[in-house]
């Protein structure tokens, strides 16, 4: 009991957390095209070059007048106007509007110089006369009315978009608006991944007696991507520590981050454990106050981060979540690289407890205007469980006070990304 494996300081994850973030370096800076910038994460603010709409912009099918034309028009005095140009989307017209005359116009077509409103089509009679278009329209037109001023979304110098934003549907939709086909993004760190265990098997493998697939790895892999990295599969080792040293230089000196699985524990066959407390490394914690996933670990490997996770799944994923996720958003210079904390109510009691915090998988529903959070059953409520991973768009903060929770409190919840980045 007086091995060093033995002898570890627990750390609360907050403070976890907090012997990380010192650590973490910024990701340099790539262009890509905006159709693949989809999913990246933008590595400059940009400030609108010019308003939007940039012109004055009609509203609907109609004309385009001089309102003071209508002052007096009503159903017993119709006012007549002259058409003088027609001006579909697209087009601009050379033709100057002033009083008597009017101009037929198109949605989202520019209104043309001296018109300041807008009337709809249907509210306008029309005639032909000596080879000229006529209108008549029966009521007061309002200034301005039907027109999109200029600026009226966005005025130029104004903030549009800033670094760390995740681009997205609607920041793809604004980077297009403002011509920006070259965008500026953080290349995605490279993360290598590898596990540890003579029982792994890989995927293709057929099942043998004592052993398992490989499924971790594949796990992370997918939280990498939705994380905005770029993962780099170092596949599985054997239980031994010289192996691990060797796959651990090489996946160091060739990718940003490294994380493993597997091999953190106190057995005798746990490697990583062992080659955290090596001189050439920095071990920042490798006992975290948290449930499951105790002893998750962290160090700093030639000015890299490696994070040597439990094997175990779910404790894996929890680990996954609170500190290697957060490590590639602040890479990316993401203003909120962590979960994102809610508050819902328990939808279901729990009662197992602990001295320790425990993350409980969860799945979270809205009814009546109000979130509830409902915990994986008890009987799955494991670190080496790994089908409620599927299942949970959510981690339920337990808090070690706690002599269990009745159904109907509330509690705190960490949200879980749904698919994607955030």
């Amino acid at each position: 009991m007086t091995s060093p494996k033995f002898n570890r300081t627990a750390v609360q994850v907050e403070a976890a957390q907090a012997r990380i973030s010192p650590h973490v370096a910024t990701a340099s800076v790539e262009k890509v095209t905006l159709e693949s910038a989809h999913g990246r994460t933008l590595a400059e603010t940009i400030h609108a070059p010019h308003p939007y709409p940039f012109f004055r912009r009609s509203g609907m099918d109609g004309y385009a007048i001089v309102s003071s034309d209508t002052t007096h028009a009503s159903s017993d005095q119709q006012i007549w106007l002259r058409v003088v140009d027609e001006i579909p989307c697209g087009y601009t017209s050379s033709a100057l509007i002033t009083p008597g005359t009017t101009a037929r116009i198109m949605t989202g077509a520019q209104v043309p110089e001296g018109a300041d409103a807008v009337v709809m089509l249907e509210m306008t009679e029309s005639r032909e006369q000596d080879g000229e278009q006529w209108i008549a329209l029966k009521r007061h037109i309002q200034p301005n009315a039907n027109i999109t001023p200029i600026g009226l979304e966005v005025q130029e110098g104004q903030l549009l978009l800033e670094a760390g934003t995740i681009i997205q549907a609607g920041e793809q939709s604004v980077l297009a608006t403002f011509g920006v086909a070259d965008v500026p993004v953080f290349r995605r760190p490279k993360v290598a991944i590898f596990a540890t265990g003579t029982e792994l098997l890989e995927v293709h493998e057929p099942l043998q007696p004592g052993r398992i697939r490989n499924s971790n790895s594949h796990m992370l892999r997918s939280l990498v991507v939705e994380a905005g990295g770029e993962p780099v599969m170092y596949g599985s080792i054997a239980d031994d520590v010289d192996t691990a040293r060797a796959k651990l230089a090489e996946a160091v000196e060739h990718n940003d981050i490294v994380v493993t699985t597997g091999g953190v524990s106190v057995g005798d066959y746990d490697i990583m454990g062992d080659l955290v407390r090596e001189g050439n490394m920095e071990m920042l914690f490798n006992k975290v106050t948290m449930r499951p996933g105790s002893v998750t670990t962290a160090a700093v490997v030639s000015g890299k981060l490696l994070f040597a996770l439990s094997g175990n799944p779910g404790a894996c994923f929890v680990g996954f979540g609170l500190f290697v996720r957060p490590t590639i958003r602040m890479m990316q210079k993401d203003a909120r690289p962590y979960l994102e904390e809610w508050t819902a109510t328990l939808d279901q009691e729990y009662t197992k407890v602990n001295n320790f915090t425990r993350f409980v998988r969860g799945r979270t529903e809205i009814r009546n205007g109000r979130v509830y959070a409902k915990p994986a059953a008890s009987r799955v409520d494991e670190s080496s469980v790994m089908i409620t991973i599927k299942d949970s768009d959510c981690l339920i903060i337990i808090p070690p006070d706690k002599k269990g929770i009745a159904a109907g409190e509330q509690v705190r919840i960490l949200k879980l990304p749904s698919g994607q980045v955030r």
